[in-house]
């Protein structure tokens, strides 16, 4: 039977109409067969655990891995919120933290060491300077020095970067190195270590801090003497390092479980040290 110019038509529309249906719905199965995994939290780790994501789908294509920075207390927040099934931490929990989590889930959170981390002073890379003491430090941060001259570089201004209070960062500096003392009033906040880095390398006067994976554009100022290197950590000798932890608020199961197993997996700690921190462990590249 010879088929008519308008029968042609109408069956190639529903040729047509019918792989898009089907194209559509084996989609939306597949989406429906993807595990997501979201994390949120310390700045210092964004950089880390997206390159934990990018490599963990790579051999787990039904996963997707979400990472959003923002400071280790938004990452906590947002796990007592439900929000996430990971925070981000560059501390310890806190006990405000911590009553949050048991008054909602009648747990306190599990904590995973995954990275370790020498938190450096960036200066511009003209700044004559290449060693502070930790007095100096925290004379700089705290406002009571506040020239260069003051500290045997040129006679200039110091402009003091900050994180914001949301940073572990920003707590972990003002616990271990001003012991409390308040920030100067006059210093700059900028939101991201990855902002910080940028307006110091463009700012000869400038002087923050941060993760030591960030920054190949500013230099990362020696403490006592002493560089901020992977043997100098080990060693004990780098005056200012910590962990940074992965929280979960229970026990983890399934492929979040597989998920946190792999960071601390030689795979995942080859990355560790890929992206410039410093594993648990010492690996082979």
């Amino acid at each position: 039977m010879r088929l008519g110019l308008k029968d042609i038509r109408t069956r190639s529309i529903f040729i047509l109409f019918s792989a898009i249906f089907i194209a559509t719905a084996c989609q939306a199965f597949r989406l429906s067969q993807t595990k997501i995994i979201r994390l949120k939290g310390s700045d210092t780790m964004r950089i880390l655990a997206r390159a934990w994501a990018a490599d963990y789908m790579r051999t787990h294509p039904r996963v997707s891995v979400y990472v959003e920075g923002g400071g280790s207390a938004v990452g906590f927040r947002a796990l007592s919120a439900g929000t996430v099934d990971i925070a981000m931490a560059s501390r310890l929990i806190r006990s405000n933290e911590a009553q949050v989590l048991s008054e909602r889930y009648g747990k306190i959170g599990i904590s995973f060491l995954v990275a370790k981390d020498a938190l450096s002073i960036y200066l511009n890379r003209d700044n004559p300077i290449g060693n502070l003491t930790l007095k100096q430090i925290a004379a700089i941060f705290s406002g009571q020095i506040s020239n260069w001259q003051e500290v045997g570089g040129l006679n200039a201004p110091i402009i003091v970067v900050l994180r914001p209070p949301t940073s572990g960062t920003y707590f972990y500096l003002k616990e271990h190195v001003l012991h409390d003392q308040p920030y100067t009033a006059n210093g700059r906040t900028i939101p991201t270590t990855t902002g910080i880095t940028r307006f110091i390398a463009t700012h000869p006067n400038a002087i923050g801090y941060g993760g030591l994976a960030y920054g190949p554009n500013v230099k990362h100022c020696r403490i006592n003497g002493i560089a901020a290197l992977e043997k100098e950590v080990r060693k004990g000798r780098y005056p200012l390092t910590r962990y940074l932890y992965l929280y979960t608020i229970d026990k983890p199961q399934g492929e979040i479980k597989r998920f946190i197993d792999y960071t601390l997996s030689a795979a995942g700690q080859k990355i560790v040290k890929k992206i410039g921190y410093i594993s648990i462990w010492p690996t082979e590249q």
